[in-house]
């Protein structure tokens, strides 16, 4: 049965806003725009084939991927929901190479907003969970178009992150700087509902998420973690973990807020142009936000991501989010000497599936 007494995504956007006298309304209007961006993304996931969205443009995206017909989609329906309110000075998408002009009929805002239209692309055409990804700094020359450095802000700077996922239900969560929400789109009622009012990731957990076919390329830190996971009780860690790894940076989030784990996608010379693989403005820092209003923590590996700033819009970076005690050891081992058993060895060996404990 469908609740009408539960709060929803505007009642709680006007009780945060009680505790700011002086708000204009600027920002709820923000989040409500990127709200109703997310539900006709959520609408558009959810016709697949049926609405002729699956499958590549022919278009070549500026960093030289083909850019999907639902990337396309996406992120037109994220600048035509929010780019006319006059509470933006400028936005920038993970889909575009330069920032994104706004209407000269417009006024220009004091929020600046940044988003990946649609994580998980790849997750699509075989119909697993996908997501979008906003970020909301404040324009450094409100009243006025924002340039690309306006955006090069450390995530700490942020004013509020969320992001949606589109799975079985379609969830928004969001942090405003208050700890973390999460609502659930109600598709009878047209709107989001506050289901979980306290989401908290849990400080321990035996569960991480990498994605083990890039082991050869991992920095040594990063081996030895692994390796004592899959070691088990027989191991250092005399524990048992499960491995997990969906390629949606939303999907991974989202369980780790729903019941811990770790989440790992570090460096590595793989690419030796490339060897960071997320970008810091449109993945880690949003993610990283939600993470730590929640009580986790989100790393380099070697420092607080939301410390870092950014030297460009599509910087990318390592990133390792999750239980706060799990990043506390990831971040120890990249502090520590490297042990000599794991200078060079592969994780995996030609004669066995795992290394020896």
């Amino acid at each position: 049965m469908y609740s009408l007494s539960r709060t929803t995504l505007t009642e709680y956007l006007i009780s945060q806003r009680r505790s700011h006298p002086g708000a204009t309304g600027d920002f709820n209007a923000l989040v409500l725009q990127v709200a109703t961006a997310c539900k006709a993304i959520s609408r558009a996931v959810s016709h697949g084939a049926l609405g002729s969205v699956l499958g590549e443009t022919d278009i070549t995206g500026f960093q030289g991927e083909p850019q999907t017909r639902l990337d396309a989609l996406a992120d037109s329906i994220f600048e035509r929901s929010t780019n006319w309110s006059g509470s933006l000075g400028g936005m920038v998408s993970e889909e575009r190479e330069a920032t994104i002009p706004l209407p000269k009929k417009h006024r220009r805002g004091k929020y600046l907003l940044v988003f990946d239209p649609l994580d998980g692309t790849s997750n699509i055409d075989v119909n697993l969970s996908v997501g979008s990804i906003f970020s909301v700094l404040r324009a450094p020359n409100p009243g006025k178009d924002a340039t690309a450095a306006d955006f090069l802000q450390p995530g700490c700077h942020q004013v509020a992150a969320g992001y949606a996922i589109y799975g079985p239900a379609t969830m928004l969560v969001l942090s405003v700087g208050q700890g973390v929400a999460g609502f659930t789109f109600n598709p009878m009622m047209g709107e989001f509902f506050l289901t979980h009012p306290d989401m908290r990731v849990p400080p321990s957990t035996r569960e991480f998420a990498i994605n083990a076919s890039n082991s050869r390329f991992w920095e040594p830190p990063v081996k030895r973690y692994v390796e004592e996971c899959l070691a088990g009780k027989s191991g250092p860690r005399g524990e048992d973990f499960n491995m997990r790894w969906i390629a949606s940076l939303v999907a991974e989030a989202h369980r780790i807020l729903t019941r811990g784990g770790v989440f790992l996608y570090p460096r590595d010379h793989k690419d030796p142009s490339q060897a960071d693989r997320l970008r810091l403005l449109f993945e880690c820092n949003p993610i990283g936000f939600i993470i730590e209003q929640a009580g986790g923590r989100a790393s380099t590996g070697e420092a607080p991501v939301l410390e870092v700033t950014p030297g460009s819009l599509h910087q990318h970076i390592g990133c390792v989010f999750g239980s706060a005690e799990e990043v506390a050891l990831i971040e120890r081992y990249h502090a520590e000497p490297v042990p000599e058993r794991h200078q060079d060895l592969p994780l995996f060996k030609t004669r066995g599936l795992f290394l020896d404990a």
